[in-house]
C-alpha cells in the first residue's frame, strides 16, 4: 500500500471511501480539489432559489455530510426535507453521528439503484465521475425524472479537456497545484494509480450532452478551475 498524503494509504486501482479515509476525507479533498470549500458555499447560496417549505433535497454521494448539512441548516426554519445518500457505510455512520438533524437524514444506498422521490434540488458534488460510464446516463435520467418542474440539478465533476493539447496543459497545471499544496511527487503518483479504473471523467461537452439526453435544456457552468467544473441544470 502507498501513501497518498493526509494520512491516507491505498493500493493501485483501489481508491475507496472506507475506513481511515472517512476521518481524513475533508482535509484531503479540500486540499486536493481546487475551490472545494468555495463550491460548498456557492451551492448553499444557490439553494435559496430552489428550496421551498415542502421541498425534498438530495445529495447523492454525501460522504461526511458536511455539504447537505450546511444547506439544511440554512433552511432550518422551513419544512423541507434533506437527504444524503452514500454507498459507503462508514461515511453514512460518520454523517449520522456528526450532522443528522430533525430535517436531515443519511441513507446507505447505491445511487444507481435507489428510488428518488419528487424533489426540488439534487446535488452531486464530485460523485457522478465515480459511477461506471455504463450506468451514468441512467442515473442522470433518473435525476431528471425525480425533479419537479423548475427544480435544479447541481453537478460538480472533474473534467477532461476536449483535445490532447489542452489535456496536457490542464494535467500539468493540476500537478503544479498539488505540488504547491505540499504533496510529494510519490504521493501524487500513488493517488493517480489508486484511481485507475475508478475515476472516469467526461469532458465538459460530454457532461452537457449527458444532461441534454436526460431532458435538461437549461444548463450553465457555474464554477470552473483547471479541470474541475460545476454545472447547474434546471428542469
Amino acid at each position: 500500500m502507498k501513501s497518498l498524503g493526509d494520512g491516507i494509504v491505498m493500493d493501485e486501482s483501489n481508491w475507496n471511501f472506507k475506513g481511515d479515509v472517512v476521518k481524513n476525507f475533508e482535509a484531503h479533498v479540500s486540499k486536493s480539489v481546487p475551490l472545494y470549500r468555495e463550491g460548498h458555499k456557492l451551492i448553499a447560496e444557490l439553494s435559496n432559489y430552489f428550496v421551498k417549505d415542502d421541498s425534498t433535497v438530495y445529495e447523492l454521494g454525501s460522504s461526511t455530510g458536511k455539504l447537505i448539512h450546511s444547506i439544511a441548516m440554512r433552511h432550518q426554519k422551513r419544512g423541507a426535507t434533506f437527504i444524503g445518500i452514500d454507498i459507503e457505510k462508514d461515511m453514512v455512520e460518520f454523517a449520522n453521528q456528526h450532522y443528522s438533524d430533525k430535517n436531515l437524514s443519511f441513507l446507505c444506498d447505491d445511487i444507481v439503484t435507489v428510488d428518488l422521490e419528487q424533489s426540488d434540488m439534487i446535488i452531486s458534488y464530485y460523485t457522478i465521475q465515480f459511477i461506471h460510464p455504463k450506468h451514468r446516463q441512467n442515473v442522470v435520467d433518473k435525476i431528471y425524472r425525480s425533479l419537479n418542474w423548475g427544480g435544479a440539478f447541481v453537478m460538480y465533476e472533474k473534467v477532461r479537456a476536449n483535445d490532447a493539447r489542452f489535456q496536457d496543459i490542464l494535467s500539468s497545471l493540476y500537478l503544479e497545484y498539488k505540488l504547491e499544496r505540499g504533496y510529494e511527487a510519490e504521493e501524487i503518483i500513488s493517488k493517480s494509480r489508486s484511481l485507475k479504473g475508478i475515476l472516469e471523467p467526461f469532458s465538459t461537452q460530454a457532461n452537457i450532452d449527458m444532461l441534454k439526453r436526460a431532458g435538461f435544456e437549461d444548463i450553465i457552468s457555474i464554477q470552473k478551475y483547471i479541470n474541475f467544473e460545476g454545472f447547474l441544470a434546471i428542469k
